[in-house]
């Protein structure tokens, strides 16, 4: 499946990690990454997924696809900023949110209005969201959500 992952564009080294490690289970597992295709969490778990040999696709929110972080293998120029959110959340199955600030919250909500599982990793807690504790526990819930649908 395609599993939207959304996150803070500015993070630290532990969130890069959980994001990276999230990137590398998905791929392991054969799904593809859906993602804002910039930096911060969005670089990180395509950085992951890719290191692993994955798929990884970035909506960007300009309209360059050269401004795609180095792992995005498929990047989709939109020229939309930030109305480009809700394109990343219906490109995915399910939503994955890793910490984040207003633009995650705002996938957030679309993801929720649209129906998507959300599974959070240290992200906001709004009804809908899920908290998990890992990034594999975070697969696994993705992952029951879409086949009991």
């Amino acid at each position: 499946m395609r599993v939207s992952v959304i996150g803070g564009s500015l993070i630290g080294a532990e969130t890069a990690a959980v994001a990276e490690e999230l990137g590398e289970e998905l791929a392991d597992r054969g799904h593809v990454v859906v993602c804002g295709g910039l930096g911060g969490v969005m670089e990180a778990v395509c950085r992951g997924a890719r290191g692993v040999g994955g798929e990884t696709i970035g909506i960007l929110p300009t309209d360059r696809r050269e401004d795609a972080n180095p792992h995005v293998t498929t990047p989709i120029a939109t020229g939309m900023g930030h109305a480009r959110n809700a394109l990343v959340v219906m490109n995915g199955d399910a939503v994955i949110a890793v910490d984040g600030g207003p633009g995650t919250l705002s996938e957030i909500g679309l993801a929720i209005a649209h129906g998507r599982p959300v599974a959070g990793l240290d992200t906001h807690a709004v009804e809908g969201v899920t908290a998990i504790e890992s990034p594999d526990a975070a697969v696994d819930h993705v992952e029951r959500a879409v086949e009991s649908d």
